[in-house]
C-alpha cells in the first residue's frame, strides 16, 4: 500500500484540492433567516485561510420540512447570490469548498419549520416532542428530485463538490437502519430495499451534475444502537454505491443525531449545556435522564478507524476519514492505513490555523480538549468555548 502525501494536491473526482484535509461539516448557526450571511462566510473563510484543502458548508436541506430549525439553509432562488459570494471567498483563498446537502428527516423540528417532519416509518421524537410521519412514496420521489435540484444549484453557484447526508439517523440513514424503517414496500425490509432510497438519490445527483462538481456520500457505518445500523450492511452498502459509479468517494461517520448523538464524537457530555437549550419540560427531561440519553464513550484519537479499516478492505473508492483527526500524526496515520482524505471538526474549531501550522513547522496539534461544548453552540453561531 503506497502512503499518500496529505500536504501535496490531491484529486477528489473532477475537483483538484491543494491538500488532502477537508474542514468537516459543522452546523454553523449563522443563518437566522435562511440565507447566506458576513458571518457564516468568514467563518469558512477563517478554515481556507488556515490552510484546509476544502471546507464544507453544513446543512444546507432540500425541502422545507428537511430543516433541522428554520434557520437552516435551503435551496431556494433567495439563497443562491449568497452562495456564490460564499464560494468566492473561499476560492479566494486558495480553497475548496463542499456543499452537505440531504433531508434532516426525523430530525428536523416540524414546530419551527411550519411542516410536518416524515422518515422511514412513524417515529416519536423525543426532543421536538413530536411524531414524524412516514414518507410516501411520492415524498421519496419528491425528495430524490429535490437532490438533483440542489446538486445542480451548487454546480452554479460554484460549488466543488456536493456531500450527500446519510448517515445520523436523518431521512435516508432513517431507511437503512432496520430498527426505525419498518416498511412493507419496496424501502423497508430486505437492505437491498433499505438501500433503494440512497441509492436512487446518489444516481439522481450523478445524474443531474454529470462530471462538472465531485459527489461524496456521508454513510454512517454503524447507529451506535441496538438493531440499528451496522457494520457488515455498511460495507454492503458502499460496495453497492462503488458498483453504480455515482460517487467519487465516501465520508465514514457513526451514531444517531435520535437515538445515541455523542456516539459520533466521543468525550464528554455537556449535560447542563445541553439542557440550558431546551424548552420545559425537555429542560427537566435532560436534567433527569439526560445521563442515560447522552451516553459518555471514552476519547481516543483516530476513534472510527477500526470500523473504517474494514470498509478500506472491501472497496477502492476513495474513503474520508473522520472521528478523532486532531493533528499531524492522526493525518498521517489515516493517509498510511489507506485513507485518501481526512476531515476535522472540533480541531479546526479550537485551532482554524492548525493545518498551515503543520505545514510550516513539520508538527502540529490541537488544543481541543474534546470537552463537546461546541455542540451546544451551533443555534447560535458555531464555536470553540474556550477560544477568546
Amino acid at each position: 500500500m503506497t502512503t499518500l502525501e496529505a500536504f501535496a494536491p490531491a484529486k477528489l473526482g473532477p475537483a483538484t484540492l491543494r491538500n488532502r484535509i477537508i474542514k468537516s461539516a459543522t452546523f454553523e448557526g449563522m443563518t437566522p433567516k435562511g440565507v447566506v450571511t458576513d458571518e457564516l462566510i468568514d467563518f469558512h473563510r477563517k478554515f481556507a485561510a488556515g490552510g484546509v484543502g476544502m471546507t464544507t458548508v453544513a446543512y444546507c436541506a432540500v425541502a422545507p420540512e428537511g430543516r433541522t430549525s428554520a434557520g437552516q439553509l435551503q435551496w431556494t432562488e433567495e439563497t443562491a447570490p449568497g452562495l456564490r459570494r460564499l464560494t468566492d471567498a473561499i476560492h479566494a483563498e486558495g480553497a475548496a469548498v463542499s456543499a452537505q446537502i440531504g433531508h434532516a428527516g426525523a430530525v428536523a423540528n416540524p414546530k419551527s419549520n411550519g411542516h410536518k417532519a416524515i422518515t422511514s416509518s412513524r417515529h416519536f421524537h423525543l426532543t421536538t416532542l413530536s411524531f414524524a410521519e412516514a414518507a410516501s412514496e411520492a415524498d421519496i420521489d419528491r425528495i430524490v428530485e429535490a437532490h438533483a435540484h440542489a446538486a445542480k444549484a451548487a454546480t452554479e453557484a460554484g460549488f466543488d463538490a456536493i456531500e450527500l447526508h446519510f448517515g445520523h439517523g436523518y431521512l435516508i440513514s432513517s431507511f437503512l437502519s432496520p430498527k426505525m424503517n419498518h416498511r412493507n414496500d419496496s424501502y423497508g425490509g430486505s437492505l437491498e430495499n433499505r438501500a433503494r432510497f440512497a441509492r436512487r438519490t446518489a444516481r439522481a445527483v450523478r445524474d443531474a451534475v454529470g462530471t462538472k462538481i465531485a459527489v461524496i456520500a456521508k454513510v454512517s457505518m454503524d447507529d451506535g444502537v441496538p438493531g440499528g445500523f451496522w457494520l457488515e450492511e455498511a460495507i454492503t452498502v458502499v460496495r453497492w454505491l462503488e458498483e453504480d459509479g455515482t460517487l467519487d468517494g465516501v465520508v465514514l461517520t457513526a451514531g444517531s443525531s435520535l437515538e445515541n448523538p455523542l456516539y459520533t464524537f466521543r468525550g464528554d457530555a455537556p449535560l447542563r449545556e445541553f439542557g440550558a437549550l431546551m424548552p420545559q419540560p425537555q429542560k427537566l427531561g435532560i436534567k433527569l435522564v439526560g445521563k442515560h440519553f447522552l451516553r459518555t464513550y471514552p476519547y481516543t484519537d483516530a476513534y472510527l478507524l477500526d470500523h473504517a479499516r474494514q470498509i478500506r478492505d472491501a472497496v477502492d473508492l476513495p474513503l474520508v476519514l473522520l472521528g478523532g483527526i486532531t493533528g499531524k500524526e492522526s493525518i498521517d496515520l489515516a493517509m498510511r492505513e489507506g485513507f485518501e482524505f481526512v476531515q476535522m471538526g472540533r480541531a479546526l474549531l479550537s485551532d482554524p490555523n492548525l493545518i498551515k501550522t503543520i505545514e510550516e513547522e513539520g508538527h502540529g496539534q490541537t488544543l481541543c480538549i474534546h470537552c463537546n461544548k461546541c455542540i451546544t453552540t451551533i443555534y447560535g453561531g458555531t464555536r470553540c468555548v474556550l477560544r477568546p
